[in-house]
């Protein structure tokens, strides 16, 4: 694997887990939204990443895998989705604007204790992507400063 390419593995991990630490955001920021533009309750969004791979037809991918040498670009983030198995909080208040006839009102179906555990994972991966980057770019620049003379 060539030092750029490296570059562009943790550089793919921080971007990811810094797009996953935003849905994170808009989960707690619409923790109380009863109402979104289609009259239904804000429901929690998950991000699911996956490989980046490679052109599976190029002759250096081909090569490479014919070697069992293969390594992958990175991680890209594969979709979002709505959280639909986690029930809605049924919680009672006639005074709330959007309460039921029964004087019921639907929260989101997002947990604040799960969305900070969540926020402190990416925040670990997002540090250590960061970290192997910044230890690519000691290594380039020691492969750099070898033919130095001083």
């Amino acid at each position: 694997m060539s030092i750029f390419k490296s570059f562009g593995v943790n550089a793919s991990g921080m971007t990811a887990q810094r797009y996953r630490m935003d849905i994170i955001s808009q989960n707690v920021a619409n923790a109380n939204t009863t109402r979104t533009e289609d009259g239904t309750p804000y429901k929690r969004k998950i991000v699911t990443f996956s490989e980046k791979t490679t052109d599976p037809t190029t002759f250096g991918t081909i090569f490479a895998r014919s070697r069992g040498m293969d390594i992958g670009d990175g991680v890209k983030v594969s979709r979002v989705f709505e959280d639909n198995q986690s029930e809605m909080k049924r919680v009672y208040d006639p005074a709330h604007p959007d309460a039921d006839e029964d004087g019921y009102v639907w929260y989101p179906n997002v947990d604040i204790v799960t969305e900070m555990t969540n926020m402190i994972d990416s925040t670990r991966a997002y540090e250590a992507n960061a970290t192997a980057f910044s230890a690519s770019k000691a290594m380039a620049m020691k492969g750099l400063n070898i033919g130095q003379t001083g």
